[in-house]
């Protein structure tokens, strides 16, 4: 009888713990969640004007077996890092050159670190900072050549903190938070790497962190004279992406540095860090040109309320590598609804360096998109081959001016929903200005298959399964994806 007892006791404290742990959990979950965000992030900036705005894009195309790049990007970022005097100051999602060496990419990474090096050289004085994400050393399995070789040169390396962020994976974070991130993700690696099987083997810490999916995600630069936001990342296995980008100067810069002062003290860094830097004054009162910065989920707000005041006959062209936010869908079927010319050019998902996906999210959101608008939104896919369509940017042509949203955030809940760090640019002007006909041309060009062949039609890759439709929508709700 006391043996029972003493079993029930035991039983009942076990299920009681377990019913503590479950509940704290639970707990954990819904802060991580909705938890209140760090002062200077989702930001909304003041509207500039300025004088002129760079439209840049990378793209590639395949013809007769053989593929072909017109790549603006990223020689821009070297000129413009061999211009400053003063101050480079660039954030970078991926910065590594780590793939599987039995495939041929450009030396992207070392381009610029070669760059970033040569300024140091010649300017002792001049103050150059790399805010980078932890997923470029896998989240501290290892070190890699590319950002050693900048610390070794006097160039702060700062490693983004996503610990104050909201959790886009709560179900799996809050029991992370709780049982496993006490361990570090430091050690001796002994799974595989995947960015490359020829790259440096990893721990199991370093995995189960892997799984919050949150990142730092901006690709911005910035210097005392111009600023940048692209889509692009410094990665040589992303060498060959078709992206698009940005660059301009004034008042801007200022509210850049103050995103980017967020990030790093956020990171770690010493406040002083950034009080020396400040951009070259600019007097820009009248301009072609209105421009804002913003981040995290104030991209979704601007990009919702610019979709939802288009007017019937107006058109709006939305260019994506992922596309799966339900509130930027609705507000695409709606603008559809009221007679809005929407065209949708999207990647179709299928490759990613070297492994095929199966098409989720943006096939059956185009298969949504088409059927709900009754055939009324026009979709098309990117022709890739080994690389991807990495475009983020919708252009609203008005009435009166046109307007354009672009950076690094994709059209997700992750990205859009202050769970990732983003940065985009908002820029509004005449359709008759460069940037807007370059911006146009530059979508009808891909649209039309102009001068090569860009783009296929939508039936090519239309997918009408059931079941991976409710596994887009599983994944979207619940974060347990990789977009």
């Amino acid at each position: 009888m006391r043996e029972n007892l003493k079993t029930n006791r035991r039983w009942q404290i076990s299920v009681g713990l377990l019913g503590v742990l479950f509940i704290l959990v639970i707990i954990t979950s819904i802060y991580g969640f909705f938890k209140p965000l760090p002062d200077g992030v989702s930001y909304e900036g003041e509207t500039h004007t300025v004088d002129d705005v760079e439209f840049l894009r990378d793209v590639t195309y395949h013809e007769d077996g053989e593929s072909y790049q017109e790549q603006m990007i990223f020689d821009r970022m070297i000129e413009l890092i061999d211009e400053a005097e003063d101050f480079v100051v660039l954030d970078m999602f991926l910065f590594n050159k780590q793939y599987d060496q039995s495939m041929d990419f450009p030396g992207l990474s070392e381009k610029i670190v070669d760059a970033l090096v040569e300024k140091r050289k010649e300017n002792e004085d001049i103050e150059i900072i790399v805010i980078t994400d932890r997923i470029n050393t896998f989240y501290g399995s290892y070190s890699t050549d590319i950002l050693t070789t900048l610390e070794n040169h006097d160039i702060s390396v700062l490693f983004s903190n996503m610990k104050p962020l909201r959790d886009s994976n709560p179900v799996y974070s809050g029991f992370y938070r709780i049982f496993l991130q006490w361990f570090g993700t430091e050690g001796t690696g002994w799974l595989p790497n995947p960015f490359s099987p020829d790259a440096p083997d990893v721990t199991a810490r370093s995995y189960l962190e892997l799984i919050n999916f949150k990142a730092n995600h901006r690709k911005t630069l910035i210097t005392e004279n111009q600023g940048m936001v692209t889509s692009g990342n410094v990665h040589d296995a992303s060498g060959y992406h078709s992206n698009i980008g940005f660059v301009f100067e004034g008042e801007i810069l200022e509210d850049m540095l103050e995103t980017e002062q967020t990030v790093a003290e956020m990171s770690g860094a010493d406040e002083a860090l950034f009080s020396s830097l400040e951009p070259e004054p600019t007097s820009t009162e009248e301009g072609d040109y209105s421009i804002q910065l913003l981040t995290e989920g104030k991209i979704e707000k601007h990009v919702l309320q610019e979709i939802d005041q288009a007017k019937k006959g107006k058109t709006v062209t939305l260019g994506a590598f992922y596309l799966s936010d339900r509130d930027v869908i609705e507000s695409l079927l709606q603008a559809s609804n009221r007679g809005v010319v929407v065209n949708v050019l999207l990647d179709a998902n299928k490759d990613a360096f070297g492994r095929e996906k199966n098409g989720i999210p943006n096939r059956p959101v185009a298969y949504e998109l088409v059927s709900k608008s009754e055939g009324d939104i026009n979709v098309r896919w990117y022709r890739t081959d080994g690389e991807q369509f990495h475009t983020k940017m919708v252009y609203i042509e008005n009435e009166r001016e046109d307007v354009l949203i672009g950076g690094s955030s994709n059209f997700t809940k992750r990205n859009m929903g202050d769970f990732n760090l983003e940065t985009d640019v908002k820029i509004k002007a005449s359709s008759e200005t460069e940037v807007m006909r370059e911006v146009d041309q530059y979508f009808e060009r891909l649209w039309t298959n102009e001068d090569h062949r860009y783009t296929d039609d939508y039936e090519t890759y239309v997918d009408e399964s059931r079941f991976r439709y409710l596994l887009y929508r599983f994944q979207e709700w619940s974060g347990i994806s990789s977009f």
